[in-house]
């Protein structure tokens, strides 16, 4: 790295070679982290619940885990900073985790605290940590089916809806006639919520699963129809007339011009279609279908057992966290030219 480059690096040293306020200030926070997850394991260890709650020790091993990994943290930003190597990118990326490290330390002490130690909220309705961790353990069997189900589900309405989506993007952004047929049931369909359609499809469908998979392909087709109708719409027609002059046919003006510069704008609307169809899955499992997040989720609540409703929501959320982040890779390994310019 050039020293231009290391000067302005956010842990540069200053010009006398010492290490800046900024420098410094990472692995104080590191510090600060490990002595938050000490102080809570001390709490989890010798402050006694008011009430005998499973899975506390491995509350406790858990805390001490990452009391351990923040010290690490701290350890090995220390050295590089007595190093002079406190621009090492390796480092950098382990104390920019830091803040998060003492964040989480402190937000898990005050949820211990007023659950278990003090039980200021009203139970059942608030559940400490070791309830959610007797879940995941307690509970894996019901709870990894039920991912599996919707992950299926998920799958076969959402790839089903972006191909749809896809092609009456296409064909009402390059054809005017079929633009003239299909433009005018979109705008009048797309903008009802699926949820609308769900007495309907249950009604229509053979059966629940085909029905929560059309109400999710509904779902996603929408976005990705009218953003990938807005891109090829936004080809500049220079490429076409360059395209033509050089002998191509109609199949590859689609095929190598429209498409992949449309491309940004389908992702887009990929995206919004995912989050769309991962609230109508939901919400169709709740209703219908047999097994699922959603239907794992409604049983908790009918037997009030709000910690495997709390443990399900943090699974979901994990859930769509992770696949909108493989989309995004799988975006920016196809169109690498835009990456860094849409970030998740």
């Amino acid at each position: 790295m050039s020293s231009h480059s290391q000067t302005l690096d956010l842990s540069a040293l200053d010009e006398a070679g010492e290490p800046t306020r900024r420098d410094l200030r990472k692995p104080v926070v590191a510090t600060l982290a490990a002595i938050a997850w000490f102080g809570s394991a001390a709490i989890t260890q010798w402050w006694p619940d008011l009430d005998d709650w499973p899975y506390t020790r491995t509350l406790l091993i858990l805390k001490l885990a990452f009391a351990t990994l923040s010290a690490l943290i701290a350890l090995r930003g220390w050295r590089a900073i007595a190093s002079a190597q406190s621009s090492e990118p390796r480092v950098n990326r382990w104390l920019a985790v830091a803040p998060w490290l003492l964040a989480l330390a402190l937000a898990i002490s005050g949820w211990e605290i007023v659950t278990a130690k003090l039980e200021w909220l009203p139970r059942p309705f608030f559940a400490p940590p070791q309830a959610l961790i007797a879940v995941y353990f307690d509970d894996f069997p019901r709870l990894s089916s039920s991912v599996f189900h919707s992950l299926g589900l998920l799958a076969y309405g959402y790839v089903l809806g972006a191909l749809t989506g896809f092609v009456i993007g296409v064909s009402i952004g390059w054809s005017r006639a079929v633009g003239y047929w299909l433009h005018p049931i979109l705008r009048l369909v797309g903008p009802l919520p699926p949820t609308a359609w769900l007495p309907l499809a249950f009604f229509f469908f053979p059966s629940s699963f085909s029905a929560s998979v059309f109400l999710i392909a509904l779902a996603t087709a929408f976005p990705v129809a009218v953003l990938t109708w807005s891109g090829i719409a936004a080809v500049n027609s220079a490429y076409y007339d360059v395209a033509r002059t050089l002998g191509a046919r109609p199949s590859f003006l689609i095929l190598k011009v429209a498409i992949p510069a449309a491309l940004p704008s389908v992702f887009v609307g990929l995206f919004m279609g995912l989050g769309a169809s991962f609230s109508v899955l939901i919400v169709a499992e709740m209703m219908g279908v047999k097994a699922g997040l959603g239907w794992y989720l409604q049983w908790a609540q009918g037997w009030a057992a709000y910690s495997n409703m709390y443990a399900a929501l943090f699974v979901m959320a994990l859930m769509c966290s992770g696949l909108i982040s493989l989309l995004f890779r799988f975006r920016d390994r196809l169109l690498a030219w835009q990456k860094g310019m849409l970030k998740w």
